[in-house]
């Protein structure tokens, strides 16, 4: 055997075999897959622990509710009904124009867009001559719907932004 031969079997032959988890590609090949299943199981906990406020459960019933709450607001057209809102320093103030008389009280409902456990219900009282008033806890920014209802549910008046 010549000595170049000789060399390289003893260089061959001195590596001694380790176990597999002594080397590093299994652990190379394995992390991917483990890294996707610590994904999963962390999308699954945050499916099932944070509830998802833009579906209803009774989306049916709220869908043939429609009708009639648009019902409502052709009446508050059709009496002339028009409302001015304004935000500031905590008080929510509302400039009602009621041709057939002001109601002694209105409520409103102030509507986050997308999260249900921000939304506010206010009893607005008359203060004034078409003027009602009601404090007003602090609004996340962002754009709001507020829904203004005479106390007997006859009509409403809905107003984008606040």
């Amino acid at each position: 055997m010549s000595e170049a031969g000789a060399n390289h079997e003893s260089r061959i032959t001195n590596h001694a075999a380790q176990p597999w988890y002594r080397e590093p590609w299994p652990w190379i090949l394995m992390s991917g897959p483990a890294a996707v299943i610590v994904a999963g199981i962390v999308t699954i906990w945050l499916a099932y622990s944070t509830s998802d406020g833009l579906v209803a459960d009774d989306y049916y019933k709220r869908g043939l509710a429609i009708n009639q709450e648009l019902r409502r607001d052709e009446l508050a057209r059709e009496l002339g009904i028009a409302a001015e809102l304004e935000a500031r320093d905590g008080v929510l103030r509302l400039r009602l124009t009621a041709p057939r008389g002001a109601p002694e009280a209105v409520f409103a409902r102030l509507v986050h867009p997308t999260r249900a456990g921000l939304d506010q219900r206010l009893r607005l009282a008359l203060v004034g001559p078409g003027i009602y008033e009601a404090a007003l806890s602090p609004l996340t920014s962002g754009r709001w719907r507020v829904v203004l209802e005479d106390p007997r549910g006859n009509w409403r008046i809905v107003k984008e932004g606040l």
